[in-house]
């Protein structure tokens, strides 16, 4: 008695067009991530960087009203789901150690551009949410403790 390839052929290509598609999507909030938390060498960390960050980055329609840039090489900030992190909370990690961060608060007024913010500069503990071994959230409730 053989057996038809059929089922076993059908089984393949299903993994073929339904894994990349979930692969893509992991990487997209990575890069999301990247886009709205990195930024490895800023140039001044004040209120006008916050303003002119924001901008660039797509964080003003509507003002957003807290996020903050991490300030580091996206290897290290990687390592914070493995080696240079700890759990924290359900499905958080902690960074081992401080990363030189900005974070910007919106001032209030209208949730329209033109958006204003206020710097606030310093070496914290980081807390993000990883999948696959990316990042893919940043906590911003762990500042405000």
């Amino acid at each position: 008695m053989t057996v038809s390839p059929g089922p076993l052929l059908l089984v393949f290509l299903l993994g073929l067009v339904v894994i990349p598609p979930t692969l893509a999507q992991d990487d997209s909030r990575y890069t999301k991530f990247l886009t709205q938390h990195h930024d490895a060498k800023p140039k001044g960390r004040d209120d006008r960087y916050c303003e002119s960050m924001m901008k660039r980055r797509s964080l003003t329609s509507p003002c957003k009203d807290v996020n903050t840039f991490i300030h580091g090489n996206k290897g290290n900030i990687k390592a914070v789901c493995g080696a240079n992190g700890n759990p924290y909370r359900e499905n958080l990690r902690i960074s081992k150690s401080p990363f030189q961060v900005t974070t910007c608060k919106h001032t209030g007024g209208s949730p329209r551009p033109p958006c204003r913010y206020r710097a606030s500069a310093g070496f914290k503990h980081v807390v993000i949410a990883c999948e696959n071994g990316l990042p893919v959230h940043f906590d911003e409730s762990f500042f405000n403790l």
